[in-house]
C-alpha cells in the first residue's frame, strides 16, 4: 500500500536551507527539496524568482495576519495548496491553474 511513498527518492525529502531577503533583512529558510521545487514552479508560473515569490508571500501574510509566524510551515501549506489546485485543474475540476493574482481575485 505504501510502496509509492516508501520508495520516494530521498533527495526529495532532504532539507536544504536558503538565504532569502525579506523586507531588507536576510533570513534563512529550511525546507525539504520537494517544497523548494514547488515554490520554484509557482514562482515561474507568476513570472517571479523564488526569492521574489517568498518575499511577496511574507509581505501579504504579514499584512493579513499582522505577522508571519511559523513562515516555513506557511510555505509548505502554500505548496500543498498549489499542488492541489494543479491536480484539480488536471482533472478538469476547476478549469485551469491560474496565477497568484487571478487566485487572489477569487479569494476576495
Amino acid at each position: 500500500m505504501c510502496k509509492i511513498y516508501a520508495q520516494t527518492d530521498p533527495i526529495l525529502y532532504e532539507c536544504r536551507a536558503r538565504s532569502v531577503r525579506i523586507s531588507g533583512v536576510i533570513t534563512t529558510i529550511r525546507l525539504e527539496n520537494l517544497f523548494w521545487q514547488t515554490l520554484s514552479e509557482l514562482a515561474a508560473d507568476n513570472d517571479m524568482t523564488t526569492n521574489q515569490l517568498i518575499a511577496k508571500l511574507h509581505e501579504e501574510v504579514s499584512l493579513h495576519l499582522g505577522e508571519a509566524t511559523n513562515f516555513a510551515s506557511f510555505l509548505r501549506v502554500t505548496c500543498l495548496r498549489y499542488q492541489g489546485l494543479k491536480a484539480s485543474a488536471s482533472l478538469g475540476l476547476r478549469g485551469h491553474v491560474a496565477s497568484v493574482t487571478a487566485l487572489d481575485k477569487l479569494a476576495g
